[in-house]
């Protein structure tokens, strides 16, 4: 199977629950401002980067665990989605493929710090609020990687879409 974590930038909330699903960061307590900070992609990613997938790992069933930011684009999911389902429907496609969306468990902290210091370049600002952010969201973080994980065992589809707007 095949993660796919995505959200807007693919380098705060996509890139903690990445780190989540692969037990880089603990399920069982608030991460530490260097826990947050030592995360692969995280706040390190620029525009140029949105629509690429980044290979985080293999969780500890061998499933593969990607993130994507996908800017403001509403086309790029459903796009990504129809390339799989065309290899699916030539009989090219082996494993099931997840989309997670991980951007409405996203605080304003994290929105907020993100604009600051990727778009703006104001570090001392947003690294800060990035950080205050994924501590807030570190408990929603986990349940969407757990319901996530779920899913992916419990679908029958071979290519899954989930919001994760979790009744919004």
């Amino acid at each position: 199977m095949i993660y796919i974590y995505n959200c807007y930038g693919g380098t705060h909330s996509s890139a903690l629950a990445a780190a989540y699903h692969l037990n880089k960061l603990s399920d069982h307590k608030e991460p530490t401002k260097d826990e947050i900070l030592k995360i692969d992609v995280f706040n390190k990613l620029t525009t140029k980067d949105m629509g690429k997938l980044f290979f985080h790992g293999n969780d500890e069933e061998g499933n593969k665990v990607y993130t994507l930011g996908r800017g403001s684009s509403k086309v790029i999911v459903p796009a990504m989605y129809s390339v799989f389902e065309l290899f699916n429907d030539t009989g090219k496609l082996d494993e099931k493929i997840i989309f997670s969306n991980t951007s409405p468990i996203v605080p304003l902290a994290m929105t907020f710090g993100g604009l600051f210091s990727r778009r703006l370049k104001i570090h001392f600002i947003g690294v800060p609020l990035l950080i205050s952010g994924a501590k807030k969201a570190h408990k929603d973080i986990i349940k969407l990687v757990q319901h996530t994980k779920d899913m992916g065992k419990a679908t029958t589809s071979k290519i899954e879409i989930l919001d994760n707007a979790f009744g919004k």
